[in-house]
């Protein structure tokens, strides 16, 4: 019989982030598997009901190979779910994929971030969960809701908590992120800085100029995803040959591919803060600057009030402890 109840699944991707989200539930994750057979199909059973009941499907992506794999579980399990009856679905994805192709920025480019949104919405996701967006209007390639949660609140407290943030700066790595510095530095009320970058070719940065003062200052570098960290260890020399007396740098996403745990080893960057919407710890042992914010109980707790029918801008600009 139904009990309406959360039931929490998760695939592959983030097995760790998806037990302390239902730890801070008090839920046990659905008893399933997501496998692959010898010709790499993924398949999934589920071994308990989901007749009638509110499903929170938890699928981040990663880095690397694992990626399409990670989308294709999550479309998978929601397809699942659908034929069995669940009465609503929701997908919650900390790390949304192909963020980043957006918008038809030269001849015959795809937007592929619109191609995922109808992928999700066609395997019967009802609902989307998902934080620091890449680029916001994501939330119009979707006909269902989206609620694009913020890391701000848990930067704030990182930083006041760690930080003689008084003596700080907020920077941004490129002008695209300066809406997002400037909210982090007005909540804090500090002065903000932006660094202009010019590209040669894509994941590739030639020139970098300042705009601001940062002398005797604590410039935090705030960015909503590290992927191959050129651009933050570049901004760490231009801060620091300009007078910053320590360079931190603060992301949402901490993609972290290829040799970046080697770059920002090899930086002028004190430290590397990232959340865990996407997994590290294999970096973490590889790069003793990495620290970690944990996003488990954020996300436990918006799908606490969607499934109750309450706000959850609630967690824009709360912490939840």
């Amino acid at each position: 019989m139904s009990s309406n109840s959360i039931k929490l699944l998760t695939g592959n991707s983030h097995p760790e982030l998806a037990k302390r989200v239902a730890d801070r539930l008090g839920v046990e994750l659905l008893d399933m598997s997501v496998f692959k057979y010898s010709n790499q199909e993924t398949s999934v059973i589920m071994r308990e009901s989901v007749r009638d009941e509110d499903v929170f499907i938890l699928q981040t992506t990663c880095p690397g190979e694992d990626l399409n794999d990670h989308l294709m579980e999550l479309l998978i399990i929601a397809k699942a779910c659908k034929t069995a009856s669940a009465r609503r679905i929701t997908a919650i994805m900390p790390n949304f994929p192909y963020a980043r192709q957006d918008k038809k920025d030269k001849s015959r480019a795809p937007i592929s971030a619109k191609l995922v949104a109808n992928m999700i919405q066609r395997s019967g996701c009802d609902h989307v969960i998902t934080m620091d967006l890449h680029a916001s209007q994501i939330q119009g390639f979707f006909d269902v809701p989206v609620d694009n949660l913020y890391a701000e609140p848990l930067t704030l407290r990182y930083i006041r908590e760690n930080f003689d943030y008084k003596n700080a700066v907020i920077v941004s790595p490129d002008a695209g992120g300066a809406k997002r510095a400037t909210a982090l530095a007005d909540r804090l009320d500090l002065n903000f800085a932006l660094i202009h970058k010019e590209r040669s070719r894509p994941n590739e940065v030639s020139r970098m100029t300042l705009v601001g003062d940062v002398k005797d200052k604590i410039a935090i570098l705030v960015d909503d995803m590290a992927d191959t960290c050129g651009t933050l260890c570049k901004a760490a020399d231009v801060l620091m040959e300009s007078g910053a007396k320590e360079v931190v740098a603060i992301v949402t996403h901490g993609i972290l591919s290829g040799d970046a745990c080697e770059k920002v080893s090899n930086s002028k960057l004190s430290r590397l803060v990232v959340t865990d919407t996407v997994p590290h710890e294999d970096k973490k042992k590889r790069c003793p600057k990495i620290d970690t914010i944990d996003v488990a109980p954020t996300i436990a707790e918006a799908c606490r009030r969607t499934h109750n029918g309450e706000s959850v801008s609630f967690l824009f600009s709360h912490v939840m402890v």
